[in-house]
């Protein structure tokens, strides 16, 4: 036997990491069958191993006393020459067969078969090697190209990454090390027998392990991931303990933790969200970075829910061409359809119209932002239809349902609006009653904070049959108490009122005090004299300038100084006419005595006006 046999068998297992038994066997079987093939004679033949004697073959016969199958069988004379006399007739002889008469032929025929036996046994030590390693992170070098196809040497066996599992936009060089899970064993002959993935999720989920040691404790369980490879990627997470923030944890201080997997990942956005064991919740929390109004589950069995939004939010909710939606669905296993806030209130309302024109009473449990918790709520308060709740205070309603101050202007105004369309639909008109709905609870949503609701509920218009000209000003009229006087109010309080209480607002224009019968005598003595002409002292409030024009002098010195805007409306002169502009006035000293008070002269008077552009109001 040639020394090198035993040699080239310890050098093939220990190159593709098979056991010496499985390389014995197979070359055994790979001469069998050669032999088979070269002599033809249909014999029983077997073949041995011995580290001695290397490969013999022999030929197994049975002793009969007649031969009929020359193949099988052998005569119990021939038997006994060639064994010996102790031979008996039913024994099972081995006898040597020749190997040098096997030729070139049968020498390639075993050499086919032995390597076929060979590849056979090293698929099967390399698929019981790597089926329990699907999904675990191995690293590698890239080896070589194959239509488009990467082959990657990741130890003992070369992994295929296939084109369709490469990420978009990674390049890699020959000889560069690579990243890769493994995502199939195959045992068949044909294929490759290990495929690796770099567009897997699993791959983001051992790089979180990696990079993240309370995800490799299990402190931060990774409840689920998808991924669009090269561009955007979603993981959710939940903690185990509560004192462990999962989204911090991941993302690590000031985000080294995921940029290192980021880099890993040549640039792929990565999205950390919280996991909930509520789909609501955590579909509100799986569509960021858009804010989410409300989630509502339409259908269970079939898990679609719709996300409501805000028009800002609507295009950054679905994503560029969808991803953002997209990923959330895989992410959550639910259907998600996306929808803006205004699409929502114009369809509701539209609804409550055409129901509350065709006759229909609208449930409580239909109104905006009444569920049927709160409509229990309000049943034990004895309101349980919409002309109650409309009459109910928005005080007594947030005590009652014990929510905000928002929540529950927005279910009255929703009231509102039923009742707005029902008076629509008795005239008999319904296009009127559905477009009554729709509009005011469209407006209702716009009000939006208290102080704005408030706001629009108190403001009013001219009232109509109330002609201006026929409105006479008085002495204690100022500019806005002859408009509101026009509105059909009552004039503004006098600003003397405000100033004993500290206003914050000096400047705001009231009424004066009555004037005496002296001062309406220098009045008329002084018709001429143009309000735009008095130079009001730095010092001075509207009203006292006001004062300065009816008597010529400063009122009230010993008043604290106020800051004083640049322009003015003093009190207009009763015989002009009832309104004008106002025009600025030039600061300047007034200084009166006792004697120009008394007989109505003063600073104004000595001088010239400077601005005719104002007139008398």
């Amino acid at each position: 036997m040639s020394a090198s046999i035993p040699q080239s068998i310890d050098a093939l297992c220990k190159e593709h990491g098979i056991d010496r038994e499985l390389v014995i066997e197979a070359m055994k079987e790979a001469v069998r069958a050669a032999a088979r093939k070269q002599f033809k004679s249909g014999e029983e033949i077997q073949v041995e191993w011995s580290q001695e004697s290397g490969l013999e073959l022999f030929a197994s016969k049975v002793v009969v006393e007649e031969v009929t199958n020359p193949g099988k069988e052998l005569a119990v004379d021939e038997a006994r020459e060639l064994a010996g006399d102790e031979v008996e007739i039913g024994d099972e002889l081995q006898l040597p067969m020749p190997m040098e008469e096997m030729g070139r032929i049968a020498a390639q025929t075993a050499k086919q078969i032995l390597f076929q036996k060979v590849r056979d046994a090293v698929r099967a030590n390399v698929y019981e090697q790597y089926i329990d390693k699907v999904g675990d992170l191995v690293n590698g070098y890239v080896k070589r190209f194959e239509r488009g196809d990467i082959v990657v040497d990741i130890g003992n066996v070369e992994a295929v990454l296939s084109r369709s599992q490469q990420s978009r936009g990674e390049q890699w060089g020959q000889g560069e090390r690579i990243r890769v899970v493994i995502n199939d064993v195959s045992k068949d002959a044909k294929g490759p027998q290990v495929e690796v993935s770099r567009t897997s999720p699993e791959l983001l989920r051992r790089l979180f392990e990696m990079e993240v040691p309370e995800i490799y404790d299990e402190t931060v369980v990774i409840k689920s991931a998808v991924r669009e490879p090269g561009e955007r990627a979603k993981i959710a997470v939940s903690s185990n303990e509560r004192d462990v923030d999962p989204v911090g944890a991941c993302v690590g201080m000031k985000g080294s933790r995921v940029q290192a997997i980021i880099r890993e990942l040549r640039g792929e956005k990565i999205d950390i969200i919280e996991w909930s064991d509520e789909p609501s919740v955590f579909a509100a929390n799986a569509l960021s970075p858009a804010k989410v109004n409300q989630v509502r589950i339409t259908d269970i069995e079939r898990r679609q829910m719709e996300v409501i939004v805000n028009e800002d939010q609507l295009s950054l909710a679905i994503g560029k061409r969808g991803q953002n939606v997209r990923l959330a669905t895989k992410l959550v296993g639910w259907n998600i359809d996306i929808r803006s806030e205004d699409e929502i209130k114009r369809e509701v309302a539209e609804q409550m119209g055409a129901l509350i024109a065709s006759g229909g009473a609208v449930p409580l449990d239909a109104l905006e932002g009444v569920t049927a918790s709160v409509t229990a709520t309000l049943a034990e308060h004895n309101i349980n239809d919409i002309d109650t709740l409309a009459a109910t205070s928005v005080d007594d309603l947030t005590e009652i349902l014990d929510t905000s101050l928002d929540e529950a202007q927005s279910i009255l105004f929703a009231a509102l609006a039923v009742i707005a369309a029902r008076d629509a639909s008795k005239q008999g008109n319904q296009a009127d009653a559905a477009g009554a709905a729709t509009t005011f609870v469209e407006e209702a949503a716009d009000l939006g904070e208290p102080a704005q609701v408030e706001q629009h509920a108190a403001s009013e218009e001219l009232d109509p049959t109330i002609d201006p000209g026929e409105v006479e000003p008085s002495n204690e009229m100022t500019n806005e108490g002859y408009d509101e006087a026009v509105r059909g109010g009552t004039p503004l309080r006098a600003e003397a009122d405000i100033l004993a209480k500290d206003s914050a607002d000096p400047v705001a224009l009231t009424e004066v005090e009555p004037m005496t019968a002296d001062e309406l005598l220098l009045q008329g003595a002084r018709r001429d004299l143009r309000p735009d002409t008095i130079t009001p002292a730095p010092d001075i409030t509207s009203s006292q300038a006001a004062a300065v024009e009816i008597s010529g002098a400063a009122v009230d010195d010993a008043r604290p100084e106020v800051e004083e805007e640049s322009t003015f409306s003093p009190v207009a002169d009763l015989g002009g006419e009832a309104s004008a502009p106002e025009a600025p006035a030039a600061s300047s000293d007034v200084s009166e005595n006792a004697e120009e008070s008394a007989t109505g002269t003063s600073a104004v008077d000595r001088e010239k006006p400077t601005d005719a552009s104002g007139s008398a109001e």
